[in-house]
């Protein structure tokens, strides 16, 4: 399929964002590991899906799937029925945490796929207080078909050494994070691609230039209006070099934890719109997305649905949801 110097352009917009890992995922929150490996298991224990399909109706539009698997190893004791000793160990276990993600993104010419790996720990500061740390191990490879260009300047150089080649790209890089928490919030902080991209690389170097050390915060609040009735406010920022800063916030209400309707803002480029439904431990939320101001440029919308099974649901009394 032939490819016009648009989609050539987007798809280099694509390279700076998949380079840095910038990805825009409506239910940031419903993914807590992918931004932060101290909040790996922060929910329980739990397998995560999502498929987000951006600008749906443009041909060769963006589309990422993500498979998120993660485990607080107490659980992972109880299910195989291992003696806990009365000292404490179950309580201990508890605290500790273990993430895989995976993560497939296509564009066009263009694909990449990631694969994280986290741990997370925890330590009571007070009876309500939490202190979380996490660490994580992140290997991205990047590929681009140049027998899908069509550029109506053979001769620019920037583009020149892609054509009729496939490319690709690997690279392994570290993250870290941090995270206080109680029953009612949490703020993070977690910086990724740490040593933008020399722990490991291999291949070609087709945007290496476009690794950068990244720097997130996170944060959430739930306010109990009544028994049935919450307000669950989350946050996103992020930062890199390359692409600076982007800022979103998401509100949902929730009745009765099992259902909620929600609206979103990311600064200069979508608003959102967001329900979801708990049927016992499985949850499944429908995100709508529309761009705004400078992300108009291809005035289509994007669609988002994510679907979870919660393997302990009953033992996450009090903590934020949504």
């Amino acid at each position: 399929m032939r490819v016009t110097i648009l989609v050539v352009l987007l798809t280099i917009v694509s390279f700076s964002a998949a380079g840095q890992n910038r990805k825009a995922i409506g239910n940031f929150s419903q993914l807590k590991l992918y931004y932060n490996p101290s909040l790996t298991a922060f929910d329980g224990s739990q397998i995560n899906t999502l498929y987000r399909n951006q600008w749906t109706g443009f041909e060769d539009a963006p589309r990422t799937i993500a498979l998120a698997a993660e485990f607080k190893l107490a659980d992972l004791k109880r299910k195989n029925a291992y003696q806990l000793n009365s000292n404490g160990s179950s309580q201990t276990a508890g605290q500790h945490g273990i993430g895989l993600l995976l993560l497939r993104d296509l564009f066009g010419p263009f694909s990449e796929t990631q694969v994280n790996f986290n741990y997370s720990s925890a330590i009571s500061l007070s009876q309500n207080l939490e202190l979380r740390w996490g660490a994580g191990l992140n290997y991205t490879s990047l590929a681009l078909d140049g027998n899908k260009l069509t550029l109506d300047n053979q001769s620019d150089p920037r583009f020149t050494d892609l054509l009729n080649r496939n490319s690709r790209s690997g690279k392994l890089d570290l993250g870290v994070g941090l995270a206080l928490s109680s029953r009612s919030f949490y703020v993070s902080y977690a910086m990724q691609d740490i040593t933008e991209g020399k722990v490991f690389k291999t291949g070609d170097d087709f945007i290496n230039e476009l690794y950068a050390r990244k720097h997130i915060g996170m944060a959430g609040l739930r306010t109990n209006v009544s028994d049935n009735l919450a307000f669950v406010l989350n946050g996103l920022y992020q930062y890199d070099a390359v692409s600076e800063s982007t800022v979103e916030a998401q509100l949902k209400g929730v009745y009765h934890d099992s259902f909620w309707l929600g609206a979103g803002y990311r600064n200069k480029l979508a608003f959102t719109a967001t329900a979801g439904l708990r049927v016992n431990n499985l949850l499944v939320s429908y995100l709508y997305e529309n761009p705004v101001a400078e992300a108009t440029t291809i005035d289509k919308p994007t669609n988002e649905i994510v679907v979870a099974y919660r393997l302990n649901l009953q033992k996450e009394e009090g903590q934020v949801k949504r």
